[in-house]
C-alpha cells in the first residue's frame, strides 16, 4: 500500500467502483475500510461511495452498508425498460431497478446516484424521455448519463464485427443528448460535467476532486493514481496484482508528468466541467507558449458557439459538450 503517494494523510472521499463491488460481503467492505483508517485519517465528513447493481441491493444489505460507513450509493440502473436491459445483458429488470432505489431511500440513503445509458440502437427518443421522467419521479439527486460506447474486446464489439449490431446514427445520438440536457435543466438539475447532473449541492465529491486536478490513490488491479507530479497505473491481471502485493513488490507502472502533460491533463479534466479552465492559472503556471496556443485556438470555437470565454474562464457550451472529445483533442498542446 503506497500511503505516502498522497501529500495529505486525510481522506475526504473513498470510492468502491470499477467492476461490481456490491458482490463484496459486508465483512469484506468493513475490513477494507478498517485497513484504510489504519493507514490514513478519514475525515468525519468523508463521502464513501459504493457502486452497486440493483439485484444486489436488499433492505438487509443496505442496513449493513450504513453500519460500516457507506453513505453514498451509485446504482447501475442503465434503463428502466426490460427490453433494453435484456439487450445489454443485465441481470436485473426494470422493476428491480425501481425497487433498489426505493429500498435505498427507505434505509436513509439520501445521497444517491443512478447510471442511465442512451445511444442504444433500439432506443427511441420517446423511451429515452420516459427513462428520464422515471428518474425524476423517483427523486434521486444525481444522474450519470452515458452514451453507449462499443469497445473492440467486448460482446458488443464482437456483434459489431459480425454485422449483428449497428451503432446509432449521430442525428439520433444528438436528439437523445438534447433531450437529456433539456429535461434535466427543466427539472432543476445542474449540468456540472459532460455526463453528470445533480440537484443543488449534490455533486459527486469524489469525481469532482478528479476533474479539479485533486490527488487520488487507486487500489486494486487496473486502478490509476495521480498526485500532480506523476501518474501511475496498477497491473490489470488479478493474480499478478495479488502476488505482487503479497511479495511486497511494486505492482504498478508510473510516469513523471512533463509540463505539457500537466497542461493537457488540466484541459482534459477542466473542460469536462461547468467550471471550465482558468486562463489566469494557465498563464501563471505554464510557459507563455501554452496561453498563446489557447489565444490562437479558442476564438474559432467561440465563433461556433461551442465555447464561451467569460471572467477569464473558458467553458464548453451544451453543444460543445456533445463534441467535447474532438474539441479537447484539438486544443491540446502537441508541440515538443
Amino acid at each position: 500500500m503506497q500511503q505516502h503517494y498522497l501529500d495529505s494523510n486525510t481522506i475526504d472521499t473513498i470510492y468502491f467502483g470499477g467492476g461490481t463491488p456490491s458482490v463484496l460481503s459486508i465483512q469484506e467492505i468493513g475490513s477494507i475500510l478498517q485497513k484504510i483508517s489504519g493507514l490514513f485519517n478519514i475525515s468525519n465528513t468523508a463521502e464513501i461511495t459504493l457502486e452497486a447493481n440493483p439485484d444486489d441491493i436488499t433492505p438487509q444489505y443496505l442496513e449493513e452498508l450504513r453500519k460500516v460507513g457507506i453513505n453514498r450509493l451509485s446504482i447501475g440502473v442503465q434503463s428502466f425498460f426490460d427490453e433494453d436491459l435484456i439487450w445489454m445483458n443485465r441481470r436485473h429488470n426494470g422493476n428491480d431497478a425501481e425497487n433498489a432505489i426505493k429500498h435505498s431511500q427507505d434505509k436513509g440513503f439520501t445521497n444517491l446516484n443512478i447510471d442511465l445509458i442512451y445511444g442504444l440502437p433500439q432506443l427511441t427518443a420517446e423511451r429515452w424521455e420516459q427513462n428520464l421522467q422515471k428518474f425524476i419521479s423517483l427523486g434521486v439527486p444525481h444522474l450519470s448519463a452515458y452514451h453507449l460506447t462499443i469497445e473492440p474486446k467486448t460482446v458488443f464489439g464482437y456483434y459489431k464485427r459480425k454485422g449483428r449490431l449497428t451503432e446509432v446514427e449521430e442525428e439520433m445520438s444528438l436528439q437523445h443528448y438534447k433531450l437529456l440536457v433539456e429535461t434535466m435543466k427543466a427539472n432543476a438539475y445542474e449540468h456540472y460535467e459532460i455526463s453528470n447532473f445533480c440537484k443543488e449541492g449534490a455533486y459527486s465529491r469524489h469525481n469532482t476532486n478528479y476533474w479539479k486536478q485533486g490527488h487520488y490513490l487507486g487500489v486494486g488491479p487496473s486502478a490509476h493514481s495521480f498526485n500532480g507530479i506523476s501518474r501511475q497505473w496498477n497491473v490489470s491481471v488479478n493474480s499478478d496484482y495479488i502476488n505482487a502485493v503479497k511479495a511486497g513488490i511494486p505492482c504498478y507502472e508510473s510516469e513523471q508528468l512533463s509540463e505539457k502533460d500537466k497542461f493537457n491533463d488540466y484541459l482534459l479534466t477542466g473542460l469536462r466541467t461547468r467550471w471550465g479552465i482558468d486562463l489566469g492559472v494557465i498563464e501563471a503556471l505554464y510557459a507563455s507558449a501554452y496561453i498563446k496556443h489557447l489565444e490562437k485556438e479558442l476564438p474559432r470555437y467561440v465563433r461556433t458557439s461551442h465555447i464561451t470565454v467569460s471572467d477569464g474562464r473558458a467553458c464548453l457550451t451544451d453543444d460543445g459538450m456533445f463534441i467535447s472529445d474532438t474539441i479537447i483533442s484539438e486544443l491540446m498542446y502537441t508541440e515538443q
